[in-house]
């Protein structure tokens, strides 16, 4: 994936959590996915998905849905929702004609990106000085696994002091500045 798709990935995932009012953790894709009109589907119940994925996106009659593998963990049918959204928010549903689906590995990475930034904002992860994969996990719900991956981000993004250099990460730490004030100044959990 160019550095370009992963620029609009993430920028689509902060552009997200301010759309969407989100201002603490761990972010609840399920109101993302209420207030944006799209429709949860456990898999359980409808029986759409096959044996190794994880997750799909439909649209009927001009409606999505999002159909997820609810067998899995909470915390990865979170992670799987939130990349399902990354698909929709990131426009690769639908071909220039409007028809048919356009899902590629770069596709693939994007959402991954987008869902990983939306679940763990890298400005309030860096705020509340939670980097290591287990705070990361335990604070954003999600899996070791994923939180892994996000500490080893988190370290580049550290090691570059690269924060608050785009208007829309400054926008989303501003959003979530009285979740973070609550949880350093003792009135919450340190992670």
């Amino acid at each position: 994936m160019n550095y370009g798709q992963y620029k609009n990935a993430r920028n689509a995932s902060w552009q997200c959590l301010i759309d969407y009012k989100i201002n603490s953790l761990p972010v609840k894709v399920s109101q993302i996915a209420k207030q944006a009109d799209i429709v949860l589907l456990k898999n359980s119940a409808v029986n759409l998905l096959s044996e190794n994925e994880s997750g799909i996106t439909l649209m009927q009659d001009d409606k999505l849905y999002i159909v997820y593998a609810d067998e899995q963990s909470p915390q990865r049918c979170r992670f799987t929702i939130a990349h399902e959204l990354g698909h929709i928010f990131l426009g690769h549903l639908f071909k220039a004609d409007g028809n048919g689906f356009l899902i590629t590995d770069d596709a693939e990475h994007s959402a991954n990106v987008f869902a990983r930034d939306l679940l763990a904002p890298a400005c309030v992860l860096h705020e509340m000085q939670a980097i290591n994969a287990a705070a990361i996990a335990n604070l954003c719900d999600i899996s070791l696994e994923a939180a892994t991956y996000r500490a080893e981000r988190m370290a580049e993004l550290e090691h570059r002091n690269a924060f608050y250099l785009h208007p829309l990460e400054r926008q989303v730490k501003e959003q979530f500045a009285e979740f973070i004030n609550k949880r350093i100044f003792g009135q919450g959990i340190m992670p």
